[in-house]
């Protein structure tokens, strides 16, 4: 891999969305998870994992911290940056972040990862039989790729939040591949299909993850996803023109607090994902 030609200066509008805000606030939430997700993979040393649309590290850094050599790629330079900071604060020399496209990832060589991972991360790439064909291509034969896609219309937080979200934006561009449809088996077999994957070789399973912060309440959590979501940052810019920045906000806010289990004046909601495993 040869991050100095591999990864020039992109900019597409999937880009623009996730450095509009700060990531790393949110993810905050997702640590807990995060590390139990990575947990539950069974990694054992010497691999070497690629995570795909990784944030600032939710999910590399424990994937480093149970040995594994782990490569993270975010579209977002800022989320790059941080997750630098947080692997150099860490001393985990295993562990850098490099700046590409789930799309496109020009410069990794084919058959580099024994583990895929991308976790709510290549789902929001905008041309996703590309993205099922690249992390096919750069996984080795024998490993294995693994995602975690939100559902559409499921009734638990991110799929409903996401939904209360669009309502108030202006409709997609034409040709614009929802996100969600990530979440959807047939859509998973269509995809990884078209990358040589037969249907026998793809796993999906429903699985749950958590947002958690005990010092957080949902409305403060509410105010986060505002001020530092990249999608929630627009719909709350649409809905400021239209006058109905109150009416969103509540309506989010409402979301939160019905959804959070937790016992306490903290945050601890759960959401449903679908799990992917691939064995390629």
């Amino acid at each position: 891999m040869t991050p100095q030609t591999a990864f020039d200066r992109i900019e597409s509008p999937n880009k623009a969305l996730w450095e509009k805000g700060d990531f790393t606030e949110i993810a905050a939430f997702m640590r807990q998870s995060g590390e139990a997700l990575v947990q539950s993979l069974g990694v054992t040393p010497p691999l070497k994992a690629l995570d795909l649309g990784c944030g600032d590290g939710t999910t590399a850094m424990p994937l480093a911290l149970l040995g594994a050599e782990v490569t993270g790629i975010d579209i977002a330079r800022n989320l790059v940056e941080a997750g630098n900071r947080r692997a150099a604060q860490a001393g985990l020399r295993r562990l850098r972040f490099l700046e590409g496209d789930a799309c496109n990832l020009c410069g990794v060589d084919n058959h580099s990862f024994d583990l895929t991972i991308s976790v709510f991360g290549a789902m929001f790439a905008p041309r996703p039989f590309d993205v099922a064909k690249e992390m096919v291509r750069v996984t080795r034969p024998g490993g294995r790729i693994v995602m975690g896609n939100w559902i559409p219309n499921d009734p638990t937080f991110v799929s409903q939040l996401l939904k209360v979200s669009s309502a108030f934006t202006p409709p997609p561009p034409e040709g614009f591949v929802s996100p969600m449809t990530w979440g959807v088996e047939s859509h998973i077999i269509e995809r990884f299909g078209q990358a040589g994957v037969p249907q026998e070789k793809i796993c999906m399973v429903k699985d749950t993850y958590y947002f958690a912060s005990p010092e957080k309440s949902p409305t403060q959590f509410i105010d986060l996803f505002e001020a530092f979501y990249g999608p929630t940052m627009n719909a709350v810019d649409a809905a400021r023109k239209n006058g109905k920045a109150e009416e969103l906000h509540n309506q989010l806010v409402e979301l939160a607090n019905s959804q959070n289990k937790s016992k306490d004046a903290g945050t601890f909601i759960p959401a449903t994902f679908m799990r992917v495993t691939v064995s390629v």
